[in-house]
């Protein structure tokens, strides 16, 4: 039984797969849109979002805490500035999954995840 078991550890060791989010969120939030496998995506998602809640609140303990998660300063100041501003109004749900097609060498479900309201 899978009882309390909330996400899934895709083939990887915990240091690998905590490491794997993060530089994905990291190039999410610089590009806004990113080609992966569908389970990454899946899993990606709700980390991203917490990071962007926590862009909301623009407190210095929140800004710590989201460096904390990316390592990456350009997109820490990203977050608390244009994506703050963006969803300022909204409440959860910052980020979209597109179903991409398979890919041709090993069949894996491929997807895109975008952030939403994109600038053009």
């Amino acid at each position: 039984m899978r009882h309390g078991i909330a996400k899934r550890k895709l083939n990887r060791t915990s240091s690998h797969r905590i490491a794997m989010l993060e530089n994905m969120a990291v190039s999410l939030i610089k590009n806004e849109t990113i080609k992966t496998t569908l389970p990454k995506a899946k899993e990606l998602r709700p980390f991203v979002e917490k990071i962007i809640t926590l862009g909301k609140k623009n407190k210095s303990s929140s800004r710590a805490n989201a460096f904390d998660s990316l390592r990456d300063k350009e997109a820490v100041t990203k977050v608390f500035g244009d994506l703050s501003e963006r969803f300022k109004d909204r409440n959860g749900g910052y980020c979209r999954i597109v179903k991409a097609g398979y890919r041709s060498g090993d069949n894996a479900p491929m997807a895109y995840i975008q952030i939403l309201d994109q600038e053009k």
